[in-house]
């Protein structure tokens, strides 16, 4: 039974920076895609950053700069530092994970239903 469990999550001032982390079990991070995800109120789920083989990362043209997902294969864990907060960044933060052959490479890592795993996600609020 696979669950991934998000944490780190809260209120913040504009420039303000949050570290979000995400704690999965019955999954190796090492062997899975993975990824953050965001929805906003009123808006689409979309990926913001990916995690790939081979310490390969994504990130969205919105948070790039400003976000670092870090996969941390011996504590099997995956975070997200974000810095340099806009209230545009307001929403419910996920951790996703999807299998290899889904695909994790640059055509594939920003599609949200290609992801088979989610966390309850972790409500991050700028203001």
């Amino acid at each position: 039974h696979v669950q991934l469990v998000e944490s780190g999550g809260g209120s913040v001032q504009a420039g303000g920076s949050l570290a979000l982390s995400c704690v999965p079990s019955g999954l190796s991070v090492e062997d899975w895609c993975m990824a953050w995800l965001r929805q906003a109120p009123g808006k689409e789920r979309e990926v913001v950053a990916a995690s790939s083989f081979g310490d390969v990362t994504y990130y969205s043209e919105a948070v790039k700069g400003r976000f670092t997902i870090f996969r941390d294969n011996a504590k099997n864990t995956v975070s997200l530092y974000t810095r340099e907060l806009r209230p545009e960044d307001t929403g419910n933060y996920f951790c996703a994970a999807k299998p290899a052959e889904r695909g994790c490479g640059v055509d594939t890592w920003y599609r949200p239903d290609d992801y088979v795993y989610w966390g309850q996600g972790t409500q991050v609020t700028v203001s």
